[in-house]
């Protein structure tokens, strides 16, 4: 989606929200744009106006962050960005509703199915009809500027992620990595991450 589509913010809830991790206050958030509605979550611990804070915008992944998947590097990355974040006592973690890159569950499994006869994720992607990658941040960046943030250190692998961030308005200081241990039922995944979307991996 074109970056330069308006969209609507609206704040749905706030809450106290103590977890394993540290105290947080949740809030829920609602993007509406074109006529398409997007939901996010985000956990924020701390003073975001004291400098640059942590960020972590995390796409919903069902079978890692729930099922704990090892297909995926989504859980770990997840729970990188809690620690990181509880270590610095602030930061903020946005968490949006795009599973698969944005192609929704079914169809994530169905790439699961064609992953498992020989394709690599983005291939699978590809064979179903599917860009690699469908996300869109306008929702996150809008948020990121509800808290009233211009500079932010995000941590992410994806470059595109940083522009995407910085085409929204918000400068990004510095791309703190985020990387995941590599185990052999996702090192293929990671692999094709790298090669083929331009994640900067530099554990392999």
């Amino acid at each position: 989606m074109n970056s330069s589509t308006p969209l609507k913010l609206e704040k749905v809830a706030e809450a106290d929200f103590p977890s394993q991790f540290g105290f947080f206050r949740i809030f829920g958030f609602r993007g509406v744009t074109a006529g398409r509605v997007e939901e996010a979550v985000v956990l924020k611990m701390g003073d975001l106006a004291l400098g640059p804070p942590l960020v972590r915008i995390h796409s919903q992944c069902l079978t890692g962050d729930v099922f704990h998947s090892l297909r995926c590097d989504c859980r770990a990355q997840l729970e990188i960005a809690l620690e990181s974040i509880a270590r610095e006592r602030r930061g903020l973690l946005i968490y949006e509703h795009q599973e698969g890159r944005g192609i929704g569950l079914l169809n994530k499994l169905r790439a699961y199915e064609l992953q498992d006869q020989g394709a690599d994720t983005v291939e699978a992607n590809e064979r179903l009809g599917f860009d690699s990658d469908l996300r869109s941040y306008l929702l996150p960046g809008a948020i990121l500027q509800y808290f009233g943030l211009n500079e932010i250190r995000l941590l992410s692998n994806n470059p595109d992620k940083v522009e995407a961030v910085e085409a929204a308005g918000v400068k990004v200081v510095e791309r703190v990595p985020c990387l995941a241990d590599v185990v052999d039922t996702r090192e293929a995944y990671l692999r094709t991450k790298q090669e083929k979307m331009g994640h900067l991996l530099d554990n392999f």
